[in-house]
């Protein structure tokens, strides 16, 4: 082997080294705009001619207020708090919102820190805060809260129903981590050591005494739907599980899982 071989080998694995370590220092500078996604605009409920509908403005951490909606419950049902994902505003979703208060029920969606609406710094410890803050909120309002995560809010949600006592929590499209998915996204990166935001729902949902709803699509390619059949298996609570064939990331509002979460909210008030 000669000397110049050697010396152009050593110069190789010197250059993959640092473009290792530089997709590290990469992603951990810049994790958030690569986990998050704020951009958007935010919607009015008049715009959209949504009545009854009122903006609030809930306080949390850093002296800080969240924007949010909030309807009260019209056939004396309980109130379900939305915990949405993570792209845009909450608002892009008021579809969901009209079906709610269509069937009786009070809702509560709010914008985290950071995102379009609601100032302050977007991490992982205020995210759980606002969560929180939007709970003890709504709890002013109603004895019976209901709890809805989707995408990132899924963990968010499970989150909540560990520190708070709701009648019920339904996840859609969850995870068992979000630093889960990142390992899988990026199997030869040290993501455990870099990422900062792991939303460790698999933790979490060992101490949720609601019963719980996992709903998740075979064909989502964000957050594949093994997530949703082991987060199902640490569920200790009453359980139910429906998955959809074919189903993508965004499309279980319009495959219907209102159909199956609604009877899973009833059956548990009945409890």
């Amino acid at each position: 082997m000669s000397l110049r071989f050697v010396t152009v080998a050593k110069w190789l694995l010197a250059l993959v080294l640092v473009l290792y370590l530089a997709a590290h220092a990469y992603m951990f500078f810049f994790q958030r705009s690569l986990q998050y996604n704020v951009s958007g605009t935010t919607l009015i409920p008049s715009e959209l001619g949504i009545e009854d509908v009122q903006v609030v403005k809930i306080p949390t951490g850093n002296d800080k207020q969240l924007h949010a909606w909030y309807a009260p419950s019209t056939q004396g049902k309980p109130t379900i708090i939305y915990y949405r994902g993570n792209t845009g505003s909450f608002t892009r979703e008021h579809e969901r919102f009209t079906q709610f208060m269509a069937d009786g029920y009070g809702f509560l969606s709010l914008d985290y820190r950071g995102f379009p609406g609601s100032p302050g710094e977007l991490n992982q410890t205020n995210i759980l805060q606002d969560a929180l803050a939007a709970f003890d909120w709504v709890a002013m309002h109603d004895e019976q809260i209901l709890l809805w995560g989707r995408s990132l809010g899924s963990g968010v949600a499970t989150y909540v129903a560990s520190e708070r006592e709701a009648v019920a929590l339904a996840l859609e499209s969850p995870y068992t981590a979000t630093v889960d998915v990142a390992k899988e996204r990026y199997p030869y990166l040290l993501v455990n050591l870099v990422m900062q935001d792991h939303f460790p729902s698999r933790e979490w949902m060992k101490s949720v005494e609601e019963p719980v709803f996992i709903g998740h699509g075979t064909a989502d390619d964000v957050i594949p739907v093994e997530h949703g059949h082991r987060l199902f298996d640490i569920v200790t609570s009453p359980k139910q599980k429906w998955i959809v064939d074919g189903a993508d990331h965004d499309n279980l509002w319009a495959n219907r899982i209102w159909d199956q979460v609604q009877p899973f909210y009833e059956q548990a008030l009945a409890r």
